[in-house]
């Protein structure tokens, strides 16, 4: 599962499928965010900023559709979809903020799989995708909402390591695990993904 042929001609079956990783993952998103509010406040009363360990829960979608669509752009793809469904389906944030922050989340997944040109798809890519997403979250976030907070101060670091290692533990290590159960059930044989796995 490391090297392969690039073939950036996005198919129908590859359209439907990232769009239904966006949706299921919408679904999911949109469930965290009604949730969110106390375990939030409970982690970072622990230590402030250790709330970014929940972050992952909204960063899945990009890395899951890169490995499995295995096409440029399906990582950005499917995170704006769910992000964009999860908007409109209502949460507290609203829908421009969501949808900018799935796109720079989905952006910043698509930056692992741009680093080996799309050629690397193995345990080790997916990670880094799901980290690189964690800290595009952490980005937009004090861009957006966090401006009165130093960056590199303690709640700044914190809040960067927590949803980074949220979006490595999540997005990255669990998304790789789920791709590999899912291709082993025959559901993912028109995909290159799949066939390996069951190959």
């Amino acid at each position: 599962m490391t090297a392969a042929t690039v073939n950036f001609k996005w198919r129908v079956v590859d359209i439907a499928v990232a769009s239904v990783i966006g949706v299921a993952s919408a679904f999911i998103y949109w469930i965290v965010a009604l949730v969110i509010n106390a375990p939030w406040a409970a982690l970072d009363a622990i230590i402030p900023g250790l709330a970014g360990l929940l972050n992952g829960l909204w960063l899945f979608a990009a890395p899951l559709a890169a490995i499995i669509v295995r096409k440029p752009g399906a990582a950005v793809y499917a995170e704006v979809v769910a992000g964009v469904l999860e908007a409109l389906m209502g949460n507290q944030w609203g829908g421009l903020s969501t949808f900018a922050i799935a796109l720079v989340q989905g952006l910043f997944a698509e930056l692992a799989f741009l680093f080996v040109a799309y050629k690397v798809w193995n345990l080790g890519i997916t990670i880094l995708s799901g980290a690189l997403s964690g800290v595009g979250c952490w980005g937009y976030s004090f861009f957006s909402n966090l401006q009165a907070i130093d960056l590199t101060g303690p709640y700044g670091i914190m809040y960067l390591v927590s949803t980074a290692l949220s979006g490595l533990v999540i997005a990255g290590v669990l998304m790789w695990y789920l791709y590999i159960a899912i291709a082993k059930t025959g559901a993912l044989d028109k995909f290159a993904s799949g066939r390996e796995v069951r190959g």
